[in-house]
């Protein structure tokens, strides 16, 4: 038993060698096989979109600005000095003339100063006129005579002076117009800063509007503007420049203009658009605005170039409701895509779906 024992054993032993190789061969062409049969990577996907040829149009030559109706003249009713009213003459919403007494302030104190200084200046008319006659037979001496008419120059000073306090409790309407409403009582205790009712002057009136300090050479007073009040917005008035701010606005960089509304019915303080024209119309590159790219520094397109989407960096210029100006960046022929701006990749290849014009309406996505 065990001589043959020990031959099976020396058998098995001198087996495994082969084994081992043929595992290894069998595990070789399983794995040749797998990589024969395993699919080949597939190519970038190239991205659909739609493009539009570069081409010069005609940019509008209108501006577009948000202005407010003012009234040719307007002035809020404040009393100069305290005190209360004894006179109330505010003829809500009617025409009223320069100089119509609107209020009064009691004044009796001012009055009676006004009095006792009356009857003080006449002594001493009368003292001046006895020292005088003296004087010229060198009864008194040229000092008391001074004294005298000192008191006389005195008291016609004071005269005056009550009598400018005394204005300053009557309030008139500085120029002919129309009274808005009444913001106070009869009886009423007033100050400097209460409103007594305000006046506007109706006859003419004026809009002022503010564009970009760019747009300062077309600003020329004496030329037209079209305005549409936001009331009647079927229908443009005409409105002449009268002036311009020189200061442009130095937290919106924004010049202030003001027109003269031809026809001269309207509401201050009401809401108009002003369009102005900019002179003669001119030709540049415009795209939709959807196809811009903006970057911290620069906006950008993509352009399509030889099959493949290209990165271009452009200046813009006049926007429009829906496409800007490129100034600077594009020349005429340049394919810019306008959809699937945003899957297109640099350097990456592009299929052309359609080829729109810059008529059609922008794509909702980019």
């Amino acid at each position: 038993m065990a001589p043959s024992t020990s031959l099976i054993y020396r058998a098995g032993a001198s087996c495994l060698p082969l084994l081992f190789s043929f595992s290894l061969l069998s595990l070789s062409s399983c794995k040749e096989h797998a990589d024969a049969t395993s699919p080949t990577p597939k190519a970038a996907e190239e991205t659909i979109v739609d493009v539009l040829v570069a081409r010069p149009h005609a940019i509008s030559n209108q501006i577009e600005a948000n202005g407010t109706v003012v009234a040719n003249e307007y002035v809020e009713l404040h009393p100069e000095v305290s005190g209360r009213l004894v006179y109330l003459n505010v003829p809500e919403g009617a025409a009223v003339t320069k100089g119509t007494i609107v209020a009064r302030i009691n004044d009796a104190d001012l009055q009676a100063t006004l009095e006792k200084s009356r009857v003080q200046l006449e002594l001493y008319k009368k003292t001046e006129e006895r020292e005088h006659k003296l004087l010229d037979i060198n009864g008194i001496n040229e000092a008391d005579y001074d004294l005298a008419v000192n008191n006389v120059n005195s008291t016609k000073a004071d005269i005056d002076y009550t009598q400018a306090q005394l204005d300053k409790t009557v309030v008139r309407a500085p120029f002919d117009g129309v009274v808005g409403l009444r913001q106070v009582s009869p009886g009423a205790y007033v100050t400097p800063a209460t409103i007594i009712a305000t006046v506007q002057q109706m006859d003419k009136i004026k809009v002022d509007f503010t564009l970009p300090e760019q747009y300062s050479s077309v600003i020329r007073p004496g030329s037209l503007v079209d305005i549409q009040l936001d009331a009647d917005v079927n229908n443009r008035r005409k409105g002449l420049i009268v002036a311009t701010e020189p200061q442009v606005n130095t937290s919106s960089r924004n010049l202030k203009v003001r027109a003269l509304l031809r026809d001269g019915l309207a509401h201050p303080g009401a809401f108009v658009k002003v369009f102005l024209n900019a002179g003669d119309g001119k030709k540049a590159i415009m795209v939709p605005t959807n196809c811009i790219i903006p970057e911290d520094k620069n906006n950008q397109v993509i352009i399509v170039k030889g099959g493949m989407a290209k990165v271009v960096n452009v200046e813009t210029g006049v926007r429009e409701a829906d496409n800007i100006e490129i100034t600077k960046g594009l020349v005429s022929g340049d394919t810019v895509i306008v959809t699937g701006v945003l899957f297109a990749r640099p350097d990456a290849p592009v299929t052309i779906r359609a080829v729109k014009t810059l008529d059609e309406p922008a794509a909702a996505t980019k």
